[in-house]
């Protein structure tokens, strides 16, 4: 029997805008079997998102959604998840939205812990806003704003994530569909703030400028490059050199946020 994807689709908003080929609906769909496969109720699931291609997916979920401003989706989220901890609150947005104009905002929400999953798809650019180069656009790789190649080194979104102080940091790639649902069910019943990397492709502003010639060719350098981490475990470095570690990457428990402030509350109460 197919998995019915309609039930968790808004009536009328179909079909989407992102392009022929792009990974965008894969991860969708892989959000919504996660969604499923945890019987999360639509009334106490907020995803929430910022500006591009990617923050365009709320739009066509029927939970409750927030779609806001560019970069500022764990702004937003964080105060969902502040008035109402007890809420499922999933973050989705691309890598210019998450670790550019809204990095600021990411990077403190590893730092606090607070109990909410961000989805990151990768796709190597600014997509929506004019094909421009991201801080995950790789050294070399040709956008709208670095025509002769791009000087700047890019970040590794896991590693940033980590860093920062997330305690859940996962990466799958749109290649991989039957993974992404796995890991973000983790992600979602891990306690405190976790980090879904997917890695994806754009077809239209960066393949085309960087000479790839179809969308399969784009979807096979997905899958040359991923290694799961087991499989890491048993190749040298040579072996590994250019390739991504794929899977569960780092997973910690510390303490979550809201629970913490809630203590905070209790204290200040208690003052009085």
């Amino acid at each position: 029997m197919a998995f019915d994807y309609d039930k968790y689709i808004r009536p009328g908003k179909l079909p989407h805008i992102w392009c022929p080929g792009c990974g965008h609906g894969i991860v969708m769909k892989g959000l919504i079997r996660a969604i499923d496969a945890l019987s999360l109720e639509k009334n106490n699931t907020a995803i929430v998102s910022g500006i591009g291609c990617a923050s365009r997916l709320p739009g066509y979920m029927d939970c409750c959604t927030l779609h806001t401003a560019h970069g500022r989706a764990a702004a937003f989220a964080t105060g969902v998840k502040m008035a109402r901890p007890e809420m499922n609150v999933i973050l989705v947005g691309g890598d210019g939205d998450g670790t550019a104009i809204g990095g600021n905002h990411f990077i403190h929400a590893c730092r606090r812990n607070i109990d909410m999953t961000y989805i990151i798809m990768n796709n190597n650019i600014y997509g929506m806003t004019g094909g421009q180069f991201s801080p995950c656009t790789p050294t070399g790789a040709k956008a709208s704003t670095t025509p002769y190649g791009n000087p700047d080194p890019a970040f590794d979104v896991a590693k940033l994530a980590i860093g920062a102080g997330a305690t859940f940091v996962a990466r799958g790639t749109a290649y991989h569909a039957t993974q992404i649902d796995k890991l973000i069910v983790e992600a979602i019943q891990h306690k405190g703030f976790s980090v879904v990397e997917i890695l994806d492709d754009c077809p239209t502003t960066y393949g085309r400028r960087n000479k790839y010639r179809s969308v399969i060719e784009m979807m096979n350098r997905l899958k040359e490059v991923a290694v799961p981490v087991k499989a890491a475990e048993k190749m040298t470095p040579e072996q590994l050199e250019g390739k991504i570690l794929t899977g569960v990457l780092h997973k910690i428990e510390k303490p979550e946020y809201t629970a913490e402030y809630a203590k905070v509350i209790e204290r200040a109460q208690a003052a009085k």
